[in-house]
C-alpha cells in the first residue's frame, strides 16, 4: 500500500482515458444512496437527489469528453435486495450518463478471480483498492504500489473476458 494525499475524487478528475471498477460485494447499502435504497424497498419513486446525484454528473462529464468509465459486478443469483436496487435503479441511471456495465454471473460456475478485491483502476496506472465493513459501509481506499499493476490488470482482463454486457444479462435475469 502507498500513502498519498490523493483521493478517489482526485483520480476521477485526473484520469485521461479509462476508469474501471470491479465490484465483488452483494451489499453496499451503507455507502450512499441509503434513502433511495429504502424508497426502492418500499416500492417508492426514485428521490430527485438520487436521480441527480453528483456521481451522475461525474460520469456524464467524463464520458462526454471521450473517457471510458466501466465496471464488472461479480454476482450470483438470487440477487440480494441491495443488488436488485443497484442494478434496477443505479445501473440504469448511470448508463444514461454514459457508464458501461458488465455482469460476471457465478450462479452456475466458480468465480474465476475469487481473491480479487473491489477496486478502481485508472488509466491502467493507478489502483485504488476499496475497503468496506461487513455491512456494506465504505471505509476508504488504499492506493496500491505500481508493482501490483499487473495483478489488477489481470483481474480486470479476466473479469471482462468472462462477463456479459449488463443489458443482455438484465434482459434474461432482471427483476
Amino acid at each position: 500500500m502507498t500513502t498519498s494525499s490523493r483521493t478517489l475524487g482526485d483520480c476521477f478528475s485526473a484520469f485521461e482515458y479509462s476508469a474501471f471498477r470491479l465490484e465483488t460485494l452483494d451489499d453496499y447499502s451503507q455507502s450512499g444512496g441509503v434513502d433511495a435504497y429504502h424508497a426502492f424497498l418500499a416500492g417508492g419513486e426514485q428521490p430527485a437527489e438520487y436521480r441527480n446525484a453528483g456521481w451522475v454528473t461525474t460520469v456524464a462529464e467524463a464520458t462526454r469528453t471521450g473517457k471510458r468509465m466501466y465496471r464488472v459486478h461479480i454476482l450470483a443469483r438470487p440477487l440480494t435486495d441491495y443488488l436488485r436496487f443497484e442494478l434496477a435503479w443505479g445501473y440504469h441511471r448511470n448508463m444514461a450518463a454514459g457508464e458501461e456495465f458488465f455482469v460476471l454471473d457465478t450462479t452456475d460456475r466458480e468465480n474465476p478471480i475469487p481473491q480479487a478485491p473491489d477496486f478502481w483502476l485508472f488509466d491502467d496506472e493507478t489502483v485504488a483498492a476499496m475497503n468496506y465493513d461487513g455491512n456494506g459501509k465504505y471505509l476508504g481506499a488504499d492506493f496500491l504500489d505500481t508493482g501490483r499493476l499487473r495483478e489488477f490488470r489481470t483481474y480486470r482482463d479476466t473479469a471482462m473476458a468472462q462477463a456479459v454486457p449488463f443489458t443482455e444479462w438484465w434482459a434474461q435475469y432482471g427483476a
